[in-house]
């Protein structure tokens, strides 16, 4: 029985062009393993972002929720092992909203971890020869605010909620920062779903 699995990537922020991850998410094929694939592009908005895919979720009866975003700087590929429930950022959202010090979800635990297998996903990616490791921070800016939003959400149910972050695409990154091809991202992603049983 095929498996429903919801895959999200970012429109640009920051005054980028184009966003890494959902160049990735839409060249994805329709199905993975035992997974069938609904790819869904969100906003980089607080609150708004989270509600889509909570939305577009529940629509298609998703057994896992798969969030990809950019982390300019890394190197690598990295899933997310913790969402704090934390807004805390130097720039605003794309509408304009600057957070800082605020709760996502005022109230809510300090942290969840990820449902999703972060650490098998790792693996996977690994055996693709690509560079990934786990990383214990997804920011406090919109990444974070979905991921901590989704995992507040869907705790104590069957549904599975993991982020992965990725670099940037080589057409991005000025001279000495690092990143990495739109080709070997796919393939990442694609090792990263498997891995999930």
């Amino acid at each position: 029985m095929c498996k429903k699995i919801l895959v999200t990537g970012f429109e640009p922020f920051g005054g980028e062009t184009i966003n890494p991850s959902w160049e990735a998410v839409q060249r994805l094929p329709d199905e993975i393993g035992s997974y069938r694939l609904t790819k869904l592009q969100i906003p980089v908005e607080y609150e708004k972002a989270a509600d889509l895919v909570a939305e577009r979720a529940s629509f298609c009866k998703a057994d896992v929720i798969l969030c990809v975003g950019q982390a300019g700087g890394r190197s690598g590929v990295t899933p997310e092992a913790i969402g704090i429930n934390l807004r805390d950022a130097t720039a605003p959202d794309n509408a304009g909203l600057l957070q800082q010090n605020i709760p996502v979800i005022p109230g809510g635990p300090a942290a969840y971890f990820a449902t999703a297998p972060v650490r098998d996903m790792v693996k996977a990616i690994q055996a693709e020869n690509i560079s990934a490791s786990l990383s214990l921070s997804a920011g406090a800016y919109v990444c974070n605010d979905v991921l901590y939003t989704l995992l507040h959400r869907y705790h104590g149910t069957n549904t599975k909620v993991g982020f992965i972050h990725v670099p940037y695409l080589p057409k991005q990154a000025k001279e000495g920062v690092p990143s990495l091809s739109l080709e070997k991202i796919v393939i990442a992603l694609t090792a990263a779903i498997s891995a999930m049983k």
